[in-house]
């Protein structure tokens, strides 16, 4: 039935046969296939993979558009796009941001060349599942030495009173030299408690010198256990800025990670989090050096509520034959209850020698000095400490290119300190 279902909907779509048949070879790993590993988070017991092919429909939650500018934009609403904002001139320079069966009409040879490509479908259970079951992807495609001033953002909410699975495919491909910055959110709209399911991959393609500045807030729901994947393959001189806000309100495993592949590649993954209630989230951030001389750090900063549990898995590996590579990471965590639990795990792999690495990490709870400091000069004991916070997770914050959207990170930070 599953086959079946799925070859429908491939069909339904006009998928071209390469990509058809690479949902049925995800098919058949499925069932072979462990899932993925994320260190001391038990999760092997949630629901990641509803084998369901279908569709969502409108149910009235649709997003107010009247304040996202004249910025380049996408926005899909479950599995329809319903928004789509692309400057002229970047269209005359080739630029591509749109739905995948969009895209598979203007630049097919480029999507057939990359599209699964990052993220192999037989790495674990969850990547295949996605590449069988996604039921609705975007692609943004920035050619060859075109620099992009505007931030590009795409916008993919999940519908609160849908069950439809919100299994979605990104692939960013940055050509040579091309510079831009993106921002992705993926966000639970409406007051519906429909209980649902996410498996979100994101490939991103960094060709040889461009220049990828990648922020993102995930504001998904209560009601959706989530599994998402971000990961980046650098070639010669490519440099990707993460800057991730994992602001869920349900029980999530994520993995993000970069591949340095080509010499003097560099990855900057800034990472902050935020658990609450009795969620869950296990954190995964990798960095692999395979070139000479390639640079990935890793910083990420949490704070756990009530009886959350947060677990950051920093992972370092140079691999042999990467001289000159650097590996750096930290991970501090802030526990604000005596119930919370919280893990924060360096892991360095080193296969090469003539190569520098590091790690620190640390959990703890808001420093009595800088409370007694700010309280000192007449700041109240709640507000001293939301700025302490705020300090806290700062560093991630500040990276975020539009303000509007930086702004809204705080307000989700308050609104989960206000639930105490």
């Amino acid at each position: 039935m599953s086959k079946e279902a799925i070859l429908n909907f491939s069909m339904s779509k006009a998928e071209p046969v390469w990509l058809q048949e690479r949902r049925m070879q995800a098919l058949e790993k499925m069932a072979e296939l462990a899932l993925p590993k994320v260190e001391r988070v038990k999760f092997h017991r949630w629901n990641l993979g509803q084998e369901v092919m279908a569709e969502s429909e409108f149910s009235g939650n649709v997003p107010d558009f009247t304040a996202l500018g004249d910025r380049p934009t996408l926005v899909q609403v479950g599995t329809q796009t319903v928004f789509e904002q692309l400057p002229a001139d970047l269209v005359e320079q080739g630029v591509v941001f749109t739905d995948l069966y969009s895209a598979l009409e203007e630049i097919p040879q480029v999507i057939e060349e990359h599209f699964g490509t990052v993220l192999a479908l037989d790495e674990d259970k969850l990547a295949a599942h996605n590449y069988a079951y996604f039921n609705s992807a975007a692609v943004l495609y920035v050619p060859d030495n075109v620099e992009i001033q505007q931030p590009i953002e795409g916008l993919f909410y999940q519908d609160s009173q849908s069950d439809v699975p919100f299994n979605k495919h990104i692939l960013i491909v940055a050509g040579k030299n091309a510079v831009f910055s993106y921002l992705e959110r993926f966000e639970t709209i409406g007051d519906g408690q429909v209980s649902a399911t996410a498996n979100i991959s994101v490939e991103v393609i960094a060709g040889a010198g461009s220049q990828i500045k990648f922020a993102a807030i995930d504001r998904l729901g209560q009601q959706v256990t989530a599994y998402l994947s971000r990961r980046a393959r650098h070639a010669a001189d490519a440099t990707v800025d993460w800057a991730l806000g994992v602001m869920n309100e349900g029980n999530v495993v994520a993995d993000f990670d970069s591949d340095l592949i080509g010499n003097g590649s560099h990855a900057n993954l800034k990472v902050v989090a935020a658990s609450s209630g009795k969620q869950v989230q296990g954190i995964d951030t990798r960095v692999t050096n395979y070139g000479h001389h390639s640079v990935g750090h890793i910083l990420q900063h949490g704070v756990i509520l009530e009886r959350g549990t947060l677990t950051f898995n920093g992972i370092g590996h140079i691999i042999k034959g990467a001289k000159g590579a650097d590996a750096q990471q930290e991970s501090r965590v802030l526990m604000l209850s005596d119930n919370a639990r919280s893990d924060a795990n360096p892991i360095l792999l080193i296969d090469e020698n003539e190569v520098t690495a590091g790690h620190a990490a640390s959990i703890g709870q808001v420093d009595p000095e800088d409370m007694y400091y700010l309280m000192s000069r007449g700041i109240d004991c709640q507000t001293a400490e939301r700025l302490v916070i705020r300090g806290f997770l700062g560093t991630v914050i500040t990276e975020i290119p539009v303000k509007e959207v930086r702004d809204e990170m705080i307000q989700v930070l308050d609104s989960k300190l206000d639930k105490r």
